[in-house]
């Protein structure tokens, strides 16, 4: 965050100062929306959510450290009042931005965003400074915050951008206005939101290469046919990168070595050898789009493949490995899920095994419309098609959800474990996290693979943590097929 008075964020955002005695007072670090998150001399931006007001922590956020407060309505400590706080966030984080001058990398894709984004963080950052968005901090408020960790010093700004709706990346571009666009993939996450179709998916995710200047760059996946048609929808320049011989950035000789994809890049600067830590044949496709916009911004092949030869996971929940003392792998990617991204989950999950023992304990995928029920039925006739020992397939009881959310995850779990167990897999069910953690730990042997994923709403990251810390007394009793914790409906 570059330092600005208390006077001229008010001027930026057309805020009214109260309980200020200095106007001139400096604030000097980041802005956040969680008071216990601010750092000192930074801003707290208190906002209404639907358990809890951010006002209502006014106080604890200054006396720990923060300089005022954003907020709709006078707190009793400095602060700086308008009327829609989010709306003003946005316009700081414009002024900031245009005051500062990074490169500025939009990103959105229906999955894979936030794995290029840590990607791409890490080669960018051997080159110079780089912000780069925070575990999904991708919406009206997230993208906004990100920017205001960026300052003077900053060469790069990686924005990933989600949409859920039409007209969402239209009002983040806005904000953010960026110079490359990078777009991964059309998938059916959010498709309900979206207006039911794919075609709607890809005209949202298309409104980023939209925002694109004459002299930027969209780079646009080759191997996704709703992706290849936007070259046709910006005036900047095109780079196209995938496994198509049509990509100017592809990956040639791919193979996979232990759940881990190597392949050689190439790029119009030359061909270099990649090795990836990530697991999962998917991981090549985020390699390539992180690597596309490495070559916009003028990196040459041997630098961008060093950086992604030594990329590391950094975001949590997804396809994140803990290896416990007894053997048993458990594969997080429970952060969220939809079809595409549960598909890739799980072969990767089952690249890993080979041979060993594998459990999939899965929840449902939110945001599928009228063919929710089809695509969970597909989910369970995959996990069958690859060979896992044991589905636990997880209802939402005590999910974040409203009841009647809660009854149609219900149906649509119900269905994965039908095709499931029609495909000739191992089924059981469970309620909730907690019953489905119980159960898995009387099911497991040592040595096991487990693979954890549902969307976030499921909770079933509380399920993975629980199985990465239980490694001792495995009871492994081999249960029937037909037992269950409590029924999944």
């Amino acid at each position: 965050m570059i330092p600005m008075t208390l006077r001229e964020i008010a001027e930026v955002v057309g805020a009214r100062l109260h309980d200020a005695d200095d106007p001139e007072a400096l604030v000097t670090a980041p802005a956040a929306v969680d008071s216990r998150e601010v750092p000192r001399g930074g801003l707290f931006v208190a906002t209404a959510g639907a358990n809890v007001d951010g006002h209502d922590f006014a106080a604890s956020a200054v006396a720990g450290g923060a300089a005022a407060v954003l907020a709709s309505r006078p707190v009793g400590v400095p602060a700086l009042v308008v009327d829609d706080v989010q709306h003003a966030i946005g316009l700081l984080a414009g002024h900031v931005l245009r005051r500062i001058g990074p490169a500025v990398i939009g990103m959105t894709g229906s999955v894979g965003k936030t794995t290029t984004k840590d990607l791409l963080a890490q080669v960018l950052e051997r080159q110079g400074t780089t912000v780069a968005t925070a575990k999904s901090f991708n919406n009206e408020l997230g993208l906004p915050l990100t920017v205001l960790h960026a300052d003077a010093g900053t060469r790069y700004l990686v924005l990933e951008m989600g949409a859920t709706r039409k007209g969402d990346l239209t009002y983040l571009t806005g904000i953010a206005p960026p110079r490359l666009g990078l777009v991964l993939n059309v998938g059916v996450a959010h498709v309900e939101r979206m207006g039911g179709g794919i075609a709607d998916v890809a005209e949202a995710k298309g409104e980023l290469v939209e925002a694109l200047p004459p002299d930027g760059h969209a780079l646009l996946n080759a191997d996704d046919p709703h992706v290849l048609a936007m070259s046709a929808r910006t005036k900047a320049h095109v780079l196209l990168y995938g496994r198509s011989p049509q990509a100017r950035v592809r990956a040639e000789n791919v193979r996979m070595e232990a759940a881990r994809a190597a392949f050689e890049l190439v790029t119009p600067s030359g061909r270099a050898p990649v090795r990836l830590s990530l697991i999962g044949a998917h991981q090549v496709s985020n390699a390539l789009a992180a690597a596309a916009v490495a070559t916009a911004l003028g990196l040459d092949v041997s630098q961008i493949a060093a950086g992604l030869t030594e990329a590391r996971r950094r975001s949590a929940g997804r396809l994140e490995i803990v290896e416990r003392p007894d053997g048993v792998t458990v594969v997080d990617d429970s952060y969220n899920a939809n079809p595409d991204s549960m598909r890739a989950g799980l072969r990767a999950a089952r690249a890993l095994a080979g041979a060993r023992r594998t459990v999939a304990v899965l929840g449902g995928m939110g945001q599928q419309a009228g063919a929710s029920r089809a695509r969970h039925a597909e989910i369970g006739a995959l996990v069958a098609e690859l060979g896992f020992d044991l589905l636990i397939a997880v209802g939402p009881g005590g999910a974040r959800v409203t009841e009647e959310v809660a009854r149609a995850a219900s149906g649509d779990v119900h269905a994965m474990a039908e095709a499931a167990r029609a495909g000739g897999a191992c089924v059981h069910t469970a309620a909730d996290p907690s019953a489905a953690a119980e159960l898995a730990r009387a099911l497991l042997h040592p040595g096991d693979v487990v693979f954890v994923k549902a969307s976030s709403e499921y909770g079933l990251g509380a399920c993975a943590r629980a199985l990465a810390t239980a490694s001792d007394n495995l009871e492994g009793n081999g249960a029937s097929c037909a037992s269950s914790a409590s029924s999944a409906g």
